[in-house]
């Protein structure tokens, strides 16, 4: 190993990363599974991921001259979830509390300034530019990638983000990672929509998270019993995922569970306005779905878990003047009344 990349692992182990390891800069190794996945339209409403090809699978045309990709690895496992069982809802892990954009977007502008001091340019991302990360991390032997699209780490489990940074700089390459999924499909399984459709597709339009996060209409309705409890995001491939055994518990205090938040029960967000959503979900990477989308996903969540105590708060958002709020309340109504009346015919 250079001197250069031996100093650039133990910068990013200061900077808290629990992995970084380098890849060439070359066009990624999937290239034509994903320019399928968008000719067949399974982006959904996610249209920036059908522009821009050249610049999503060939680093070179995101940097001229590059010649390596750093890729990372942030570990955000904060074990057990939440006490939030009373409050009768879900959200994925990686939102517990504050955007990581924000967080490690900061250690790779210290990472980049490092790395200029030492002759490179480079241009780094994490989940913001046109970069497909999982086939350099892979590459680079930063895990593999999971039947269920995600990226596995032997080590980290599936809990960790991924980042990058395409250098002009010509560092050693590692080993690419070797694909340790074997006959297990217990993430295939666990998917509550069937989104994953094979191993290693994924049809975006079908999965919980592009549902309650990407998503800006009306949830399908074939969706959404399926969605249970789940108000932003979905962890069920991930948690299914055998690897995770080896997860240890993230010493950024960013990524612990927001009490604020946790400590509402599902109808106490109904009554949420604008100005207060903003403010409860401050640097959250829920705000930015904004108000109409986030009661959508919970008018959901209580019409599949939600009581008779629910239908007050839930009568109300069936008035609001957003029509998205006001579909999903009126659903959400029919399906508790339905279930209590058929709870009393039993009785």
């Amino acid at each position: 190993m250079t001197e250069l990349k031996r100093q650039l692992i133990a910068k990013a182990q200061e900077l808290g990363f629990a992995d970084c390891r380098i890849a060439a800069a070359k066009p990624a190794a999937h290239r034509e599974i994903f320019e399928q996945w968008v000719a067949e339209g399974k982006y959904g409403d996610m249209a920036w991921m059908a522009r821009n090809l050249d610049r999503r699978t060939d680093p070179c045309v995101v940097q001229p001259g590059a010649k390596t990709v750093i890729v990372l690895a942030m570990n955000y496992f904060q074990g057990v979830a939440p006490a939030n069982a009373a409050g009768g809802y879900r959200i994925a892990r990686y939102a517990w509390n504050e955007d990581y954009h924000d967080l490690i977007g900061k250690k790779l502008k210290e990472l980049d300034a490092f790395l200029i001091e030492r002759g490179g340019t480079q241009r780094y991302y994490v989940d913001t530019g046109p970069v497909l990360e999982r086939d350099f991390a892979s590459e680079a032997g930063l895990g593999w990638g999971g039947k269920s699209t995600m990226q596995i780490h032997r080590q980290l489990g599936t809990w960790f983000f991924l980042a990058e940074l395409i250098s002009t700089l010509d560092l050693e390459v590692d080993t690419p990672a070797k694909d340790l999924c074997g006959k297990c499909t217990r993430c295939m399984v666990a998917c509550p929509t069937q989104a994953i459709t094979a191993p290693r597709r994924m049809d975006a339009r079908r999965c919980v998270s592009y549902l309650t996060i990407e998503s800006k209409g009306a949830i399908p309705l074939e969706f959404r019993r399926a969605m249970g409890d789940r108000i932003y995001g979905c962890d069920d491939c991930l948690s299914a995922c055998p690897w995770n055994k080896f997860a240890h518990i993230s010493h950024e205090a960013t990524f612990q569970a927001r009490e604020t938040v946790f400590n509402q029960k599902l109808r106490d967000f109904l009554p949420l306005t604008d100005e207060t959503f903003r403010a409860m979900f401050a640097k959250s990477p829920i705000k930015r779905i904004k108000r109409p989308a986030f009661l959508r996903n919970v008018c959901v969540a209580l019409g599949n878990v939600g009581t008779t105590d629910d239908l007050p708060l839930l009568e109300a958002a069936a008035l609001d003047e957003h029509p998205l709020i006001a579909e999903h309340a009126l659903w959400a109504l029919q399906e508790i009344k339905a279930r209590h009346a058929s709870g009393m015919k039993a009785q």
